[in-house]
């Protein structure tokens, strides 16, 4: 079990994680209740959740969510460089392709690591760590003149880009109740989504023009102008900081932000009292996965991300090694997966909090906060056809490319998986987040480090597998792969089925 802490009012997903799922026939028996649930706000002898308003929290969201694509911006928007940056150093791009595997070892260790200093020291100063990290690393890759130094800066990079997801996820859990929670988790995929569509245009294109060294002073001029953003406006939101918003906050944790509050807000500011401080312990978050929930969804999400990661990584080199396309052009195969991704991940959020208020009205005669509520079946309705979906998709790519298909079908079944698992990541996401409110870094971090291992392994053993088998074979073992999760699902959904048995506790 996560170590439960004090739930928030009104939230049926703080931070209690023995949240046990309704059988379908409750449901029904419950849909004739004439009292509605409001689920927009708490009962009148509840405070809100936060005290930040609609368009305050939309603009905390867009800020973390932007500062979240740079962590998948950084990594893509290399790959078309690779070759022009091996010749440049005068090493083989056998050796560069390790810069790309040591950012990936670094994204799955970092995360953990900052994810558990942000959980505990607020939001903003690891925001400002990671940025200043993230600035250093790209002002030196575009100066330096050597592989080790190349090497060590990219593993610098990925220190301080790769962990901006899951302090999003954070930041998403300190500002929002459960009901509206899944449109800012889809924001925060809209643009990490968009990145990997987008990064290998830019990359292609500034090479193309101008030299691999402008990608990274591109990113410098990015990221800095993002930062004094991020400095001068941003809040803080740790809800061991600042509560519901409205603690008093000086030095560090304060912003311009704090002028715009309302007039109320800023008059009766209450003194936090804040946890005792401890040493950050990047493994802090593995007892997250004995979690019975949390696992279960983590795998859900790792085993989808590892097969579209396969898809990703073979996608650049067989353009230009089948369809003959060259450097520049080969990025744009990637904006089929990307606008897919993009767009499942927004109104797939929009259908969450449609889908979380529907189900708490059928629901009134529980209330949001009782433990009755199904919030895994709420959270993942209709995975199945996206999961289906999701290995079609990747054995007809493989098929495509096994008998040479027109490009055609290629970029459709790029399209057709972007959608489905950039929908899946946006479920999964949101629902591990409802489950682990008050360490939701934390439990992304968790999640990061499972999913970036499980990739590992799946793009490890790809070429091997093409080589044996080809192409058509090795993506039918990734799409059996991902069918997995479907028992998964059932699993996730039966726990929580005799746990709704159980006699509520007064």
């Amino acid at each position: 079990m996560v170590p439960p802490s004090e739930k928030a009012p009104g939230d049926i997903g703080a931070p209690n994680h023995d949240v046990l799922l309704q059988d379908p026939e409750a449901i029904k028996a419950h849909e004739t209740t004439t009292q509605a649930v409001d689920t927009t706000a708490s009962s009148s002898d509840e405070p809100p959740y936060s005290v930040f308003t609609k368009w305050q929290k939309r603009w905390i969201n867009m800020n973390s969510s932007f500062a979240a694509m740079f962590s998948t911006l950084s990594s893509y928007i290399y790959y078309p460089a690779l070759t022009s940056v091996s010749q440049d150093l005068g090493v083989s791009l056998s050796l560069i392709n390790l810069t790309v595997t040591s950012y990936l070892i670094v994204a799955g260790i970092a995360p953990a690591f900052l994810g558990d200093m942000a959980d505990q020291s607020g939001r903003r100063p690891i925001y400002m760590l990671m940025f200043v990290l993230m600035i250093s690393a790209n002002i030196g890759i575009a100066l330096q003149h050597s592989f080790p130094a190349l090497l060590v800066l990219r593993m610098l990079q990925s220190a301080g880009s790769s962990p901006m997801i899951s302090a999003g996820y954070g930041v998403i859990a300190d500002i929002t109740a459960v009901n509206e929670r899944g449109g800012f988790v889809g924001i925060l995929l809209l643009m990490t989504d968009i990145a990997p569509s987008l990064g290998p245009v830019i990359g292609g294109a500034i090479t193309n023009e101008l030299g691999w060294r402008w990608i990274f002073w591109f990113l410098v001029i990015l990221t800095g102008t993002h930062f004094i953003i991020l400095v001068l406006f941003m809040p803080e939101t740790q809800r061991n900081i600042v509560g519901d918003g409205s603690g008093k906050v000086t030095g560090i944790y304060w912003s311009f932000f704090t002028l715009f509050q309302n007039r109320e807000t800023k008059a009766n500011r209450p003194e936090i009292k804040r946890p005792k401080r401890r040493y950050p312990n990047p493994l802090s978050c593995l007892p997250i996965l004995r979690h019975k929930e949390s696992f279960l969804t983590i795998l859900i999400y790792a085993i989808t991300y590892s097969v579209k990661m396969t898809l990703q990584t073979a996608l650049g080199a067989q353009s230009v090694e089948i369809y003959k396309l060259n450097y520049l052009t080969s990025g744009l195969v990637y904006l089929p997966s990307g606008v897919s991704g993009g767009i499942a991940s927004y109104f797939t959020g929009r259908y969450l909090d449609w889908n979380y208020k529907r189900t708490a009205s059928k629901l009134s005669g529980y209330g949001r906060d009782s433990p009755q509520f199904p919030i895994e079946r709420t959270r993942l309705k209709g995975i199945f056809v996206l999961i289906t979906i999701s290995s079609l998709g990747t054995l007809g790519y493989g098929l495509a490319l096994m008998t040479k298909a027109h490009i055609s079908v290629m970029l459709i079944m790029q399209f057709l998986t972007g959608g489905s698992t950039a929908s899946t990541f946006t479920m999964t996401s949101t629902l591990l987040t409802d489950l682990n409110l008050d360490r939701s870094a934390t439990a992304h971090a968790a999640s990061n480090i499972v999913r970036c291992l499980m990739a590992g392994g799946a793009i490890g053993i790809m070429d091997p597998l093409i080589n044996a088998i080809g192409f058509g074979w090795c993506f039918a073992i990734y799409a059996a792969v991902a069918l997995l999760e479907i028992p998964v699902v059932v699993y996730l959904y039966k726990m929580g089925d005799r746990r709704a048995q159980q006699p509520e506790s007064s």
